[in-house]
Order: structure tokens, then sequence, then C-alpha cells
């Protein structure tokens, strides 16, 4: 019989995408066909066939990296029954729950609070767990709502363990009125009375929210009276303790760290690194699950899930953390706007995962404490060399630990009691006068955090930098998709806040790029592997796509002015690209399909992904440009979070694209105006094309098509109000369309 505790916890399993691969192999090689044939061809050396063979050069190199990221794809299947044998629930490790929030109008307090409600009801031990949540917005309203739901939560966390609730979150529960267990007589009871209590604590916040000052700021309230939102102390509230292991409510912790104008906060990075360090001090859990105030727990088990993989006897020497999917609940048809997520992380991300590991997504993500502390695999206290806290098997001096930690004493005993491989965290009363050290703004100076320590900073991507930082010292990452998925959470709900957040991530990939942390170094100077190096270039460099892309675009415009051709024209030679076209679209509309979306989601998704390239991309790489030569700097764009879901079929408004006079649709509509140009021009030329002469066929299928993809933007033309392209915005881009347009002529 086989021993139980020698058995893997989890294991993993490769996912076999044929298909696909013979797909992605024919297109690299008919680039590469296409670069020989361009290269070998005597008879065009014209400005159009160079820039058409340099743009085919970087989208070969993408393709490339692509390939090489999608190529051994692998899940993770996880043993619970394994779990449960091998340690006691009185065994189980303590988890520290670190919910994130900055601004009560962007990000609801609804929102946040559902999010906490899920987290309080998690299938473990109420008192392994802390729920800890960060403030940036300093809102009296979002402590108020967090103090309700608190107090909901004490009947709301019994109810959903009594009747093995799945979805925890009650504004999504009491969405389904066809709930499980509705014949029972006292689970219909029960239901009523908890879907009325909901409503009840609906309505306080939403009526506080409609206040100028959400609550009388009296007693608890009374710190925020004299409070800024930039310009605060430290705050900090314990709104429920946990008694003892009988308790059946975790602990909840309030924390708004300090801020003032004369100090950079680091976003969200500087935010997790203050709960780090205060959940350090009271708690000290060596597990921490982070997510942002949108992503409520889909599947209550999902904790236990999470232990498979890191207290598994390889796991938890080699993995770092185990990130879960994001998947959304608030779905527009048809995926408007492109941002769902489904098939991109069913290739890709299942593709990260067969590599060193999936990248840190700053969210739906376990995290091993030690590893943040700055320790690497395979290092303890038996034989670390040079890690944070250690030396040569010995702890570093008390000065040297306080020139990486900081200098709470507090806190570098509970840093030394991590580092020591410690897997029991103990709960401590929290010394608030430590605490508010721990979260000043000035703790950091001269310190390790945000350095080496902690979620780095220096990119509004500070989640993909930590964990690019985690794989460079060698350790590895795995993906945790159970069924039911474990969390869900609200997507943007127009093309404003989709495009908006592209540019934020496009802007930050780039950044780490362009930085010290660049992929490359980490695998000719650290330990990442080759082809997750590959990997990172990949999604690093999404800023820098848009540039061969958009001349990419304006090229057959060019042609078509210019009566020059990009395209080659004769025999074989013609038949390359459109067979390029052809297969690439098979493959990715083959993906969408067995991904479970239609037809129309995979346009949709084509369109929006040149769509967000040349624009978004585009704005994220010039804003990277300007911060480097110290002209302006990066700003952190907060998505607007929908309360409830707005995907109202019958609405025929769903799914249109929003205008206002952000330089965001300035780059699209200017394409757009200079394909139409050269589509008229093109019908004044059309002898031309039946005479072989010029630009052919080729080139006006190629406007046209740009033409469909910017579709949307020439409805905005025509459109009013919100739904159409503002007038500052069109004469921009008439006028860049003219010089376009003028310098084609004069080239000629």
């Amino acid at each position: 019989m086989v021993n139980q505790n020698s058995l893997p916890l989890y294991e993993k399993i490769w996912i076999k995408h044929t298909f696909s691969r013979v797909m992605d192999s024919l297109i690299l090689l008919l680039l590469l066909m296409l670069l020989g044939y361009r290269v070998s061809s005597h008879e065009n050396h014209t400005l159009p066939w160079f820039v058409a063979f340099l743009c085919e050069l970087w989208f070969t190199i993408t393709w490339i990296t692509t390939m090489s990221t999608k190529w051994t794809p692998a899940r993770t299947k996880t043993f619970l029954d394994r779990l449960s044998h091998r340690v006691s629930e009185s065994e189980l490790p303590a988890l520290d729950l670190f919910v994130t929030t900055a601004d009560p109008v962007l990000e609801p307090p609804i929102i946040t609070v559902n999010t906490v409600l899920s987290l309080l009801a998690l299938d473990y031990p109420s008192n392994k767990l802390a729920c800890y949540v960060s403030d940036d917005g300093c809102s009296s309203l979002t402590f108020y709502a967090l103090v309700e739901a608190t107090k909901f939560a004490e009947i709301w966390v019994p109810f959903c363990k009594k009747y093995n609730v799945q979805c925890r979150a009650p504004f999504r529960y009491f969405c389904n009125e066809a709930a499980e267990n509705k014949d029972l007589p006292e689970f219909k009871q029960d239901w009523l009375k908890m879907k009325e209590e909901y409503e009840q604590l609906s309505s306080k916040i939403e009526n506080a929210a409609q206040k100028s000052i959400p609550c009388q700021l009296m007693g608890e309230f009374a710190v925020f009276s004299q409070t800024q939102v930039k310009n605060h102390p430290t705050i900090i509230k314990v709104i429920r303790k946990n008694k003892d292991r009988s308790d059946t409510m975790p602990r909840v912790i309030y924390i708004s760290r300090e801020k003032s104008s004369k100090h950079s906060h680091h976003h969200k990075a500087g935010a997790m690194n203050v709960l780090t360090r205060i959940s350090g001090l009271m708690t000290n859990a060596p597990f921490i699950l982070n997510l942002d105030c949108d992503m409520y727990v889909n599947n209550p088990k999902i904790v236990l899930h999470a232990l498979c993989i890191l207290l598994d006897s390889k796991g938890e020497k080699e993995v770092a953390f185990a990130q879960c999917p994001q998947r959304f609940y608030d779905t527009v048809k048809d995926d408007a706007y492109g941002n769902q997520l489904v098939a991109l992380p069913m290739y890709i991300g299942g593709g990260f995962a067969g590599l060193q590991g999936i990248i840190y997504a700053g969210t739906n993500c376990f995290h091993r404490r030690k590893v943040i502390y700055g320790l690497s695999p395979n290092h303890d206290i038996q034989n670390a060399n040079k890690d944070h806290g250690f030396t040569k098997g010995t702890l570093l001096s008390e000065k040297e630990t306080v020139q990486i930690f900081g200098n709470s004493k507090g806190f570098v005993n509970s840093a030394t009691h991590i580092l020591k491989g410690n897997t029991f965290g103990l709960y401590k009363s929290l010394d608030l006068e430590d605490a508010s050290k721990v979260a000043s703004c000035d703790y950091e100076y001269n310190t390790a955090w945000g350095k080496q320590v902690g979620w780095l900073y220096g990119s509004t991507s500070e989640d993909v930098l930590t964990g690019l930082k985690f794989h460079a010292k060698g350790w590895r990452s795995e993906l945790c998709s159970p069924d039911p998925i474990a969390f869900m959470g609200c997507s943007p709900q127009d093309n404003l806040g989709q495009m908006a957040q592209h540019k934020r991530w496009s802007s930050g990939l780039f950044d780490i790029f362009l930085s010290k942390h660049c992929p490359i170094f980490g695998t000719l100077f650290g330990k990442l592997q080759f082809r997750e190096c590959l990997a990172y270039i990949w999604i690093t460099n999404w800023a820098l796509r848009s540039l061969p892309e958009i001349c990419y675009a304006l090229l057959p415009a060019y042609c078509i002015i210019t009566n020059s051709s990009f395209l080659p024209n004769k025999e074989l030679g013609m038949w390359i690209p459109v067979t390029v076209f052809a297969i690439y679209n098979i493959s990715t509309l083959s993906e969408h399909i067995k991904s479970g979306l239609s037809f129309r989601t995979w346009w949709n998704n084509q369109r929006m992904g040149r769509i967000t390239t040349m624009n978004s991309c585009f704005l994220g790489f010039l804003t990277i440009i300007l911060k480097k030569l110290r002209i302006s700097d990066t700003v952190f764009e907060i998505t607007k979070k929908e309360e409830l879901p707005s995907n109202d079929s019958s609405n025929e408004n769903v799914g249109r694209f929003i205008f206002n006079e952000s330089l965001l649709f300035l780059p699209g509509t200017t394409i757009l105006f200079v394909q139409l140009s050269a589509l008229f021009m093109s019908c004044l030329g059309w002898k031309l094309i039946k005479n072989g002469e010029g630009f052919g066929v080729g080139e006006v299928f190629c406007s046209a098509y740009v033409v469909l993809c910017y579709l949307p933007f020439l409805k905005g033309l025509f459109g009013r109000g919100k739904y159409g392209i503002p007038f500052s915005t069109i004469w921009k881009s008439m006028v860049l369309a003219f010089l376009f347009v003028h310098f084609c002529n004069r080239a000629m």
C-alpha cells in the first residue's frame, strides 16, 4: 500500500494543443519566407518595401517569443484529500488576507465589503485568518462600510458554512433567486432573513455615500475629522478580534497608511509593503493572499487548493507563489471591448505555467512571506548564502538587519521568525505605536524595501516587476485553477476604462523592460530561465509593439497615395502574406472556439487588439519615453469599478464606444482619416490597378481592413453626445492626416 505522506499534494498536467502548434509553426515558416523574399528581391528597394521589411522582422521576433511561451502549456491538479490526511486542521498554517482599495468613488465600498465578506467566509479555520484592508483613499465611508459589514458577517459567515454556499459574496449570491437547498423550509427562512439583512446593509452604505460626511465623526470615526486624502497620519483600526478557536469570525483590520505631499507613496506597491509590515507585527502568517477590492471568492476551498501547492514537499522548496486566474462576472455581450481574458490565459497563461511559472498578476495570488522578505530557494538557516537575514548559516548583525528591514525591533523579530522557517504565525496584540511607525512615510528610507524586499518600486506594473524578481532569484510559480474558478471580479464596462487600463499596463511593463530589472539581465546575471525570459520579453514589450503596428497600418495608405507597393505582387511571393493572414485568423478563431467563445467574440478581440495596440500602447510608449527623458512622470490611474453588472442585452447602447477629449483617441482617429483619404484616392486610381502599375488590390484590401477594425471610430464621427468623437479630437486628427498626405505627395 502506498504511503499517503509520500504522495505529492499536486501534480502538473501537460496540455497538448497540437493544432495550435502546427498553425503557429506554419505562421513562423511563412514569416521567414516573407523576410527571405524581401531580402532576395532585387527589383524593389523603395521606402515602403524597407519599412515593411523592418515591421515584418519585428513581427517575426515577436511571434518567436509568442510561440516559445505557448509551446508547452500546463495546468495543476491539487489533491485535497492528501492534504487533509497529511495536515490536520489544527496544524494548518495561518494566512493573512490583504485587500487594497484607493478611491471610494471609483471603487465603491459596497464592492470592497463584498470581497471582505467572501474572505471572512472561507472554508478555513477562522482563528488562522486575518483580513487587512488597505484604504489609500483615507475614506470614512470605507471604514464605516467595513464596520457595518463586519456586523453583518456575524450572521453571514455561519449561514454560508451551514448551507455550504459556494458564492460567498452576498451581492452576487442574492442575484441568483434559484438558490440551492431552496426546498428546505429552514433554509428558505434563513435565506430570506439573510437577504433582508444584506439589503439593510446596502441601504446603510448607500445612504452614507450620498452624504457629504458619511457618518458622525465621533468615537472611532473622530480620527477622520481632520484628514486629507494625500495628507494624514496613519490610521489603524482593529474592527474585529478573533477570541479563540471556537470563534467563527476572523480578525478584521482597517489600515490607511500615513500620507504626506513631501513623500512618494509608490502607489499599490507601497500599500502592499505597509500591509506586510503591519501584519508582520500582528499575525505574521507565513502565507499571504492578496486581492483587489473587486475580486470576491467564488470557490470557498481555494486556500486548501493553494496550500496543496505551497506545502508540497517539492513546492515548498521551489514555489514562491500560487497565482489564480482572473475571471469576470459582468461580461458585456460578445466581449465588445476585448477585456474578458478567456482565450489568452488559456493559451498564453497556460504556456507561462509550463515554463518557470505564471507571472504575478497583482491579485488572486498566494505568497510565501519569506520570499517577500528576500529569501532565495533552497536557502534556510542551515545552508544560506548571502541572503537577507542570513549569511553562511548565521544571522546578520543587528545593524545589517536594520538596514534591510528598518529600525522597528518588533518587525525585525517577526521577520527573523519567518526567515528561520517557522510556518506558524503567532498572534500578538497590536502595538499601535510600533505599527504606526512601520506605516510612516519615512520608515523605508535607507532600507531594502521596494528594492530587494517586498513589492518592488519603479513601475506602475509593480505586480509583474515583483514576480520577475522572484523568478530571477530562481523561484518557480504555479497556476492554481481549481473548478469552480477561485475568484471573480468586475471588468471595465466601457472602452474608456479598458483603454486606460491597457495604457497603464503597457507603460508599466515597458518601464520594466528599459530598467535594470529587464528580463534579459535576469537571465544573464540571475536564474531566470531562457524561455521564461522570452515570455517576459513578450509581455513587457506591449508598448513597443505599437510602433511597427502603426507603421504597418499606415503603409497601405502611403502606397495608395504615392502609387507604390509594399506587398509582393509576382508569382509565389504574393501568396505568402495572404496565407499568413488566413492561417493566423484561422488559428486565433479556433482558439476562441475551443475556449467556448463565439465568432463575434473572436472578431471583437481581434479588433480591440488593433485598437488598444495602436492607441493605448502607443501612448504608454510615449509616457515611458517622456519619463526616461525626465520631461514628465507616470501617473497611476485607477480603473473604475461598477457596483452592479451592466450587461443588459436589451440596451441598444451596450457595446458602443464612448469618446472624450483624451489623447487615447487621437492616434486612432488620425489613422482612420488617413485610410479614408487613401481609399477615396484608390477609386480615382482604379485604372492603375487594372494595368498592374503602382499599388494593387492588396494595398486597397489592407486599408479597408484597417477601416473595418476602426469601425467604432467611424461610427463615432457621426455619433452624438458621449458616443461621438469630440470636435477637438476630429480637427487635430484632420490636421495630422493632412500632414501625412502632404508628406506622401512630397515623397512622390
